[in-house]
């Protein structure tokens, strides 16, 4: 059967976004798996039937334990595949084919895994929104914007062994900070705790030399698909230490990732336009074509003491000021390698008004306006047993995609002794 087609789901046929999964009868070895309404395919069940021109002789890629050596193949692979599970799905051959072992199993019996091995992780702080915000709290108005922000992509090399899946609790962590200016600095738990609303790109294609740059206009086909991301931050140990090189140990605590990558083909009908950018860019960083994604971004808390859900933020990561075409040109104009399964972060996905800023820094602005949650209680910033859920969904009316949902509970630190 074709599973529960009564209610709006994330997982059409349109969609078929990949992951990495282990089943109810055997939870050590991983499959790849694509997900289609409230069921999962098994990739490794099915691999022979990938007997395209491209694919036939490339079939050991569905049998691994991750997606590198899928994402390692070519755009014109990862078309082909798409367009034989989608065919699998239509002719209803997947549901009634003979196969050696069953090719589906329902979503809510599996265990989601981080679905790559993830060699390099680059996060970038591309939401023009946000860096204003975050500009005029900590310099003024007139200064907020970096003298760099409008010419570059900004980034910054992330801890990508600390990249965990949805699900997984994140620590409150201990480390430096300056409570007060002019002070001496204090060693303890993080006091103020923050999510950061993202969406991570996924690179695929084969791997380049070191040396080799990839333009703007040639980085469409080493984008393989995206996923939800809360980079969780520690702002009080980040403000200390990220003078002058950045931030280190209030950022590699814990990365989220939704589960499920939802590749380009899924959602190039949700292209939109690109936002408008002042100055223009230097030659390898312009292309002409639109390549910003029309995705609803929404953002839940629940205390650990109540059962209700807030909404605190809804974006959209068409606010974007630099593409991901842009990002990846700037990762790579120095020669910087890539591999397949690197990591993308877009940075802070804030929009216009004050319920779409995506951290709880911009939201309640610096801990001086509390939000107040459903069941009366008020947040400055996260406390211990806090859940936050990341949604994402594209939806013109006539089709959804969407990507699940990335959550995470934060724990109390753990108490430090020497």
């Amino acid at each position: 059967m074709e599973g529960n087609t009564d209610k709006p789901n994330d997982f059409p046929v349109e969609n078929l976004p990949y992951g990495v999964f282990t089943g109810p009868l055997n939870k050590t070895v991983k499959h790849i798996g694509v997900a289609y309404r409230d069921l999962v395919i098994d990739l490794n069940h099915i691999a022979n039937s990938f007997d395209g021109p491209l694919l036939k002789d490339q079939q050991h890629v569905f049998m691994q334990e991750s997606l590198n050596a899928f994402m390692g193949l070519t755009r014109a692979h990862w078309v082909e595949a798409r367009e034989t599970i989608q065919r699998l799905i239509r002719t209803n051959d997947l549901f009634t084919a003979s196969h050696s072992k069953r090719p589906t199993v329902q979503m809510r019996f599996v265990e989601m895994h981080v679905p790559v091995e993830i060699g390099d992780y680059t996060d970038f702080y591309s939401s023009i929104h946000h860096a204003t915000n975050v500009g005029i709290m900590f310099r003024s108005k007139e200064n907020a914007l970096m003298p760099n922000w409008k010419y570059l992509p900004v980034g910054y090399h992330g801890r990508a062994s600390s990249i965990v899946v949805s699900g997984t609790p994140i620590t409150r962590p201990y480390g430096q900070t300056l409570p007060v200016e002019g002070a001496a600095p204090h060693f303890g738990p993080c006091r103020l705790m923050d999510f950061e609303l993202e969406m991570g790109c996924f690179v695929g294609g084969p791997p380049t030399a070191l040396g080799q740059r990839v333009t703007a206009q040639e980085a469409e086909d080493r984008i393989f698909g995206f996923v939800l991301m809360n980079d969780w931050s520690a702002r009080d140990i980040q403000k200390w230490e990220y003078v002058p090189l950045g931030p280190f140990t209030s950022k590699n605590l814990g990365t989220s990732i939704s589960p499920w990558i939802v590749t380009l083909e899924a959602l190039r009908p949700f292209i939109c336009d690109n936002f408008p950018q002042d100055p223009e860019p230097f030659p390898y960083l312009k292309h002409n074509d639109n390549f910003n994604f029309d995705i609803k971004l929404e953002v839940d808390l629940k205390p650990e003491d109540s059962s209700a859900y807030t909404t605190i933020c809804r974006s959209n990561f068409k606010y974007m000021y630099w593409t991901v075409k842009q990002q990846l040109a700037q990762q790579t104009i120095t020669g910087c390698n890539l591999k397949p399964g690197d990591l993308l972060g877009s940075g802070t996905i804030s929009g216009e008004t004050p319920d779409s800023y995506g951290s709880m820094l911009e939201l309640s602005w610096k801990g001086t306006k509390p939000l107040r949650l459903l069941n009366g209680q008020e947040r400055k910033f996260l406390q211990d047993g806090d859940t936050v859920v990341l949604r994402g969904y594209c939806d013109n009316g006539q089709l959804r995609i969407g990507f699940g949902s990335c959550e995470g509970k934060l724990l109390p630190a753990v108490p430090f002794t020497q």
